[in-house]
């Protein structure tokens, strides 16, 4: 029987995944073109398992070499004699890399290997690659994972530098080369040159400047996970509406591979009988709640991974707090330093031409982290740590009214006096550090994308199945606050919810601070002023 699988490559016949034929047909078009590329991507997303499925698909047309750089450790990259014979080593090591080699070029990585005296040097290994490519009945694709193993090292830089020339010749002189390289890895080589030699003359002109462009999208479409699920649901019979469960899982991964395959690798090992009696019971939309609420919760690869760029990084750190925690809308710039690093590490994407957090698991990780380290609210964290049991009724309803309630007065006697400007930075980062101890362990919040900007903002509980609507905002007159009713009631039917909830943020001298009831059509609102 298959499994869900978030460790090293996933394998068709032992996993269940995403089917990839469309991904690599749409590689196969570069490949089928000569084009030397990259496929820098984050952690975990599917890097490897691709460059597995473009090898068997391509294997009857192309010799296909996939070479690993991990293999080769700091050693391997001190000089050109010690990478040479590195990457000779990796050529012989596997066989199905070993046996595409001609005789003579068997003989020549002997001959770099046991060299003492006289080094290896990388052009003369290029030149039996180059005799090697005159050999071949087919055409030689060479494709290097793990690359980021490479590129703190100044020998990698040069490795890339003839891989250049060999293109270059290719075409100009039609010198024997790869038909096509592929390199992956997190890192995007043409920041390669400002990581090593950081003077202004090298920042531009990049050792793999020859490189096509890499626009093909490796995230899991709705259509694809739906897929997997139908292939799952053929094994196990749970009964699950697999196109609800697909659209679901995708609106809170956004199509990350990792978090995708974690979220229906809990569902299906973790949850029976500890949240669930049945497998059918566990393949809802409350399913995927409970397993989002455990990644949250759990130490894994991936978070271990992407946290630790901002522990290293605090300047990274801090345009993601500002995003998110004040609500700062940035406009997307493609040569701006920062957000190259924050793409590269999948931490934002372009969206319609401002950053967003990637997806809402990272979102609500990323919340979490700031909110816990953060000591200037502490105050009302710990207000909300001693209340938090009497939020929660008898029957396990989340009762939002009374958090809301009980949020207004704490805030108003701790905050009462502070300005506008102040306040409206600070009031999404107050309410989020209050609501975040009550919730967690037991549920989780997101934040509806449609409605991030510097004035009001949707928040979306997940509390065991159920889900509570709030909308934060800025008091601006009662015609902007009908305005902010329609849209919670808009969101209420989205949702398919009768009550919803509104907190707004006051400087009006003469307002009435609390919590009233508000009948707006056929919904019912519960409205709030701070």
């Amino acid at each position: 029987m298959k499994e869900f699988n978030t460790t090293a490559v996933c394998i068709p016949s032992k996993h269940y995944m995403v089917d990839l034929t469309d991904r690599v047909k749409e590689i196969k078009k570069l490949v089928d073109s000569g084009k030397y590329f990259t496929i820098n991507r984050s952690r975990q997303y599917g890097k490897t398992t691709t460059l597995i499925a473009i090898k068997e698909a391509l294997s009857s047309e192309y010799d296909v070499v996939n070479l690993d750089f991990q293999g080769i450790g700091d050693a391997g990259f001190k000089n050109e004699q010690s990478f040479v014979k590195a990457f000779c080593r990796l050529l012989k090591t596997k066989d199905s890399n070993y046996n595409l080699l001609p005789e003579a070029t068997k003989k020549q990585l002997v001959d770099f290997q046991n060299r003492k005296k006289d080094t290896a040097k990388l052009d003369e290994l290029f030149e039996a690659l180059a005799d090697w490519c005159r050999q071949a009945s087919k055409p030689i694709l060479l494709m290097i994972d793990e690359v980021d193993s490479a590129t703190n090292n100044r020998v990698f830089l040069d490795f890339l530098a003839q891989l250049r020339n060999g293109y270059i010749s290719r075409e100009t002189d039609g010198t024997p080369a790869f038909h096509s390289v592929i390199l992956a890895g997190v890192t995007d080589i043409k920041h390669l040159r400002a990581k090593i030699r950081p003077e202004d003359q090298h920042k531009v002109n990049s050792p793999w400047n020859i490189a096509a462009d890499f626009d093909i999208d490796m995230s899991l479409s709705s259509r694809g996970i739906k897929g997997m699920l139908d292939e799952y649901e053929l094994d196990h019979h749970t009964g699950m509406d697999t196109d609800e469960i697909a659209d679901y899982i995708r609106q809170y991964t956004n199509g990350y591979p990792f978090l995708v395959s974690r979220i229906c690798q809990i569902i299906d090992t973790k949850l029976v009988p500890t949240v669930f009696s049945s497998l059918g019971d566990a393949w809802t939309l409350y399913g995927v709640d409970e397993a989002v609420k455990r990644i949250l919760q759990e130490n894994n690869t991936l978070f271990d991974s992407v946290m630790g760029k901002l522990i290293n990084m605090p300047e990274l750190k801090m345009q993601l707090r500002n995003i998110l925690m004040k609500g700062e809308t940035v406009a997307y710039l493609p040569d701006d330093e920062e957000q190259k690093l924050l793409c590269m590490y999948g931490f934002i994407y372009n969206n319609h031409n401002t950053v967003s957090v990637s997806n809402r698991i990272f979102e609500m990780r990323l919340y979490n982290y700031y909110i816990g380290e953060s000591r200037k609210n502490d105050d009302l964290k710990q207000l909300a740590v001693s209340s938090k049991s009497i939020f929660v009724s008898d029957d396990g309803l989340l009762d939002v009214e009374k958090i809301m309630d009980h949020f207004i007065k704490e805030h108003n006697r701790i905050h009462g006096d502070d300005s506008e400007q102040f306040l409206e930075k600070e009031g999404r980062e107050r309410f989020l550090t209050y609501l975040a101890p009550i919730i967690n362990g037991t549920g989780t919040y997101s934040i509806e994308e449609q409605t991030r900007d510097q004035k009001r903002m949707d928040i979306v509980i997940h509390y065991l199945g159920r889900r509570y609507v709030i909308e934060l905002k800025i008091w601006h007159g009662a015609k902007y606050n009908e305005y902010g009713e329609q849209q919670v009631s808009d969101y209420l039917d989205y949702f398919g919810l009768s009550k919803g909830y509104m907190l707004s943020f006051s400087f009006n001298k003469n307002k009435e601070c609390g919590v009233k009831k508000v009948q707006f059509g056929d919904k019912v609102l519960i409205e709030g002023i701070v």
